[in-house]
């Protein structure tokens, strides 16, 4: 099965296909590429700083500083409520950074703002809401929809 890819870096302004090949001008992808590149040095700056606050943690509690152990029980439990919370909110955020390395990849590849379930154009709003978008919204609810809920969340 062949497909025809449009060579990235070409300016091509197409109308609306379902071949698989974005409708966006060098001018949008730039402007996505940028929002991209913008959050994701956003997020590697907030992940550095969540990884440094339990590095802090870790070496108080390493050193043997009684004066921030917990007394109670119920602190040990919160102590142990924040790490989880604190860990499930880097590892969300790696899971967008590893979204957003692929969007850019899909605009190097001359992929992206299309709908990776359906081959249509996902509409600039979707994308200007999250740049990251690999589906529209029509059919990431299908695809929501679908896959069945992990224990635990919720």
């Amino acid at each position: 099965m062949t497909q025809n890819r449009k060579k990235p870096g070409k300016n091509h302004k197409a109308a609306p296909k379902s071949s698989g090949q974005t409708s966006l001008t060098r001018a949008d992808l730039d402007h996505f590429r940028e929002l991209l590149l913008r959050r994701r040095a956003e997020i590697l700056q907030n992940v550095l700083e969540i990884e440094d606050e339990m590095l802090k943690k870790s070496r108080l509690d390493a050193s043997g500083d009684l004066s921030s152990m917990p007394i109670h029980m119920a602190d040990l439990g919160s102590d142990n409520y924040e790490q989880e919370f604190t860990l499930g909110l880097v590892d969300g955020e790696r899971k967008l950074l590893m979204e957003i390395d692929d969007a850019l990849q899909r605009i190097e590849n001359g992929t992206y703002g299309i709908c990776e379930g359906t081959g249509q154009p996902i509409p600039k709003a979707r994308l200007e809401a999250q740049p990251w978008a690999r589906y529209s919204v029509e059919y990431a609810r299908i695809v929501e929809q679908q896959q069945p809920q992990q224990p635990g969340e919720g």
